[in-house]
């Protein structure tokens, strides 16, 4: 079998194997799209190596299948010199083409202060605690939401924590995974393009409710998610004040109460007391 055949069943194995690979997809975020088109383009470049490397292996073993005196193989300082610069070749692709995607700002973590350079951008505590995921908005003053409400098309960082555990704030179809630390905020940054709810694991073992620990990420247009946001900051405000009404109303009453509890023992007992001795 000369080189221009092996070269060739190698392209035509590289293009099947291609075909085979979904080749239209539709991303749901900026980080899904990143780290999808990282794989696929290492697949590409993985693809007709190892295919041109099993194709030389059963060459070999086929062609010298009844040598029975082997004979040691001869230097050949020029093919060695190819493999070399075509290894680094290949390990330099691999490098650039990872470096630019690990180092994204929606890949990667970031700074918590970045946020502030986009007026546009949505920030969210994830709060994991066994088993279970919380939610706050600290700029709508939303606490202990269960699901997780973001918008279309706007950049969110989750600022990632946890209060007893190791957890791991997980999104397959997202792309997205952080350690929830505790004592430690973990920052990530994502913008979701496509309207949907999405499951939320926990990606790191945590003890027997690790299975249940889920939750939902409910995607929905601007206009929804800021109707959304004046729902709950309504629920939280109107619970705080009753809240309040309640503790004031108890409160008053204890207090008045007492005072009269005081002035009538003050005023009858001790009173009588001195008048009696007297």
């Amino acid at each position: 079998m000369d080189s221009k055949r092996m070269g060739l069943i190698a392209t035509l194995g590289a293009m099947f194997l291609a075909l085979a690979v979904d080749p239209v997809a539709a991303y749901n975020s900026t980080t899904d799209s990143l780290i999808r088109t990282l794989n696929k383009q290492l697949l590409y470049a993985a693809i007709p190596i190892s295919i041109l490397v099993e194709g030389i292996l059963f060459y070999t073993v086929w062609k010298f299948r009844n040598n029975d005196d082997p004979k040691p193989t001869k230097e050949n300082r020029r093919l060695e010199i190819t493999w070399t610069v075509a290894t680094a070749i290949v390990l330099l692709f691999v490098g650039v083409a990872s470096y630019g995607v690990m180092a994204n700002e929606y890949v990667t973590v970031t700074p918590k202060d970045t946020m502030q350079k986009e007026p546009n951008a949505v920030s969210v505590d994830v709060i994991g605690q066994r088993y279970f995921w919380t939610y706050n908005y600290p700029e709508h003053n939303i606490t202990g939401s269960s699901d997780l409400y973001i918008p279309k098309d706007r950049p969110v960082y989750f600022n990632v924590t946890s209060t007893d555990w190791i957890h791991s704030f997980h999104v397959p179809k997202l792309g997205l995974k952080q350690d929830a630390i505790p004592g430690e905020n973990n920052t990530i940054k994502t913008k979701v393009t496509k309207e949907g709810t999405y499951q939320v694991y926990c990606a790191e073992y945590c003890g027997s409710g690790h299975s249940v620990m889920l939750s939902k990420v409910h995607v929905v247009s601007n206009a929804k998610y800021e109707k959304w946001l004046k729902q709950q900051e309504k629920k939280n405000s109107g619970g705080s004040s009753s809240g309040n009404g309640g503790n004031n109303s108890s409160s008053s009453g204890g207090n008045n109460s007492t005072a009269g509890g005081n002035n009538s023992s003050s005023g009858n007992s001790t009173a009588g007391g001195n008048n009696s001795s007297a």
